[in-house]
């Protein structure tokens, strides 16, 4: 391969990796692009978990045989049957050895390595591949994990060239990576209260658009629980914000341990003393005795007085919900009336009948209804 044609390679490798949104996409670019770029037929990128002492597969690209998925769930092999990984890990790059590339052949003679007879050769015979070419990723100054790209039999075997250029497509695959973690950083921080570490009330807003989106097309049941933890005001009068920042923190564990009774439930922050649990799927009377436990459990912690629960789930009497806001709103009401009538229980919109006056309070008029916060800038 030509010096324009490598370099053509190595941009579009770094382009591919750049557009990706997310770590899966980013892996499975890193592995399309070096296999392009080495005229192989199959790559694979792997991580290196020392503390299981395993390299795991994270993509597989290119012409699998039947045991190799894409996105493997378990396909992970011991390091002891790669002696170059330990040797790599323990010897060459704590001694300050660089991260270069080798090439192994079905023949079990490695270019410019020879004698590595073990589980590599083995597997490029029984799955057909004449050669491959395995190239360390260093991350941030670790061993992180390894490139993987072979040829088919019969096809040029790769050779020492092919291996020096795979040491620098693993280098921008490390930059790529260290990009991906950058931007995944930046996302979750933007979804998550830093305080709690729940989700934060943009992560709810965009979920529940999601939710109340397969609500309307398929009917899935849908349900939202609203918190006002109560007694905050008192505690960050009296014993300071500290001391109000560790009551926040230990609801937002008592939220998350309820929330995790339901299958897939979201625990969020929506800001101050308010929290919520929102459900996709689980039946309405599930999250009732989820948010019964929640309640029981608030009750019991230090410094509070216990949380107003208010819960609107399409399952109820509620009248249909075509938007996200309508189901907020009645979550919201539920939980005022909870908080107003001092309820130790939570209160579930639509449970009172025609009278019930959650349904009256979240149909009031905007001057009548208290206005307790917004909904994507809106009033609710």
């Amino acid at each position: 391969m030509g010096e324009d044609k490598r370099f053509g390679a190595v941009v579009a490798l770094a382009q591919g990796m750049a557009a990706a949104r997310t770590q899966r996409e980013s892996w499975r670019a890193a592995a399309l692009g070096a296999c392009r770029a080495l005229d192989g037929s199959f790559a694979a990128l792997s991580v290196w978990e020392r503390d299981l002492g395993r390299l795991r597969v994270l993509v597989n690209v290119g012409e699998c045989t039947p045991d190799e998925e894409e996105f493997p769930e378990a396909e992970a092999y011991p390091v002891h049957q790669f002696p170059e990984i330990t040797e790599f890990l323990h010897e060459r790059w704590a001694g300050g050895g660089g991260p270069n590339a080798w090439v192994e052949t079905a023949d079990g003679l490695a270019a410019g390595r020879p004698g590595y007879l073990h589980q590599r050769v083995a597997a490029l015979r029984r799955r057909g591949r004449g050669s491959c070419v395995v190239a360390p990723v260093v991350l941030h100054g670790r061993a992180w994990g390894e490139l993987y790209v072979a040829r088919p039999a019969g096809a040029p075997d790769l050779g020492r060239a092919d291996a020096d250029f795979a040491t620098v497509l693993a280098a921008v695959v490390a930059a790529g990576l260290a990009q991906t973690e950058r931007l995944e950083e930046a996302r979750r921080l933007a979804y998550t209260d830093s305080l709690t570490g729940l989700a934060n009330r943009r992560a709810v807003d965009e979920r529940l658009d999601e939710a109340i989106d397969l609500h309307r097309r398929e009917g899935v049941v849908v349900s939202l629980v609203v918190c006002d933890l109560n007694g905050l005001k008192r505690v960050n009068d009296t014993r300071g914000h500290a001391v109000g920042d560790r009551l926040l923190e230990r609801f937002g564990s008592v939220l998350s341990l309820c929330g995790a009774m339901l299958p897939g439930a979201l625990a969020a922050r929506l800001g101050g003393d308010e929290f919520c649990l929102l459900v996709v799927g689980p039946p309405a009377d599930d999250v009732v005795k989820a948010a019964d436990e929640l309640c029981r459990r608030a009750a019991e912690l230090e410094l509070g007085e216990g949380v107003a629960c208010g819960i609107a789930s399409t399952a109820e009497a509620i009248g249909p919900v075509r938007c996200a806001r309508r189901l907020f709103r009645l979550a919201d009401a539920a939980q005022y009336r909870a908080k107003a009538v001092r309820a130790d229980r939570p209160v579930v919109a639509g449970r009172e009948g025609p009278g019930d006056p959650v349904m009256r309070l979240a149909d009031a008029p905007a001057p009548e209804r208290p206005e307790r916060r917004s909904f994507r800038g809106r009033p609710l």
